[in-house]
């Protein structure tokens, strides 16, 4: 009697042990998961390498959105200021202190440690 039970406990590892001899032991089977493996980290194109490089493609699109953007922005402007007269020299007394002869320029300049204590 003693017998049988032991049978009985020795004859479900053994079938355990056989499904796992055959399909996780399988040669094509470990064949596959080298092959997965190998994709996912090792090979040039491998799953890791193409993450990084959509990564690096997502920062130059937004780059490129931003400077399209801005050159809009300057085309606009360059634009408004080659078409007036007075643009140009609001521009260039703002800009370079420019002036008209016998006029004279005073440039203030605000104490930056006065303005933070307030």
């Amino acid at each position: 009697m003693e017998e049988n039970k032991l049978i009985k406990d020795i004859q479900p590892k053994s079938e355990t042990f056989k499904l796992i001899q055959t399909y996780i032991l399988n040669k094509y089977t470990i064949t596959i998961c080298l092959f997965l493996v190998w994709m996912v980290f090792f090979d040039k194109t491998s799953f890791l390498v193409i993450n990084e490089l959509n990564g690096e493609i997502h920062k130059y699109e937004e780059q490129l959105e931003y400077y399209k953007k801005e050159y809009a922005k300057n085309d606009a402007f360059y634009k408004k200021l080659m078409n007036n007269k007075s643009e140009k020299e609001k521009y260039a007394r703002e800009n370079y202190f420019m002036k008209k002869p016998n006029e004279e320029i005073f440039i203030l300049v605000v104490d930056s440690t006065k303005v933070a204590k307030k």
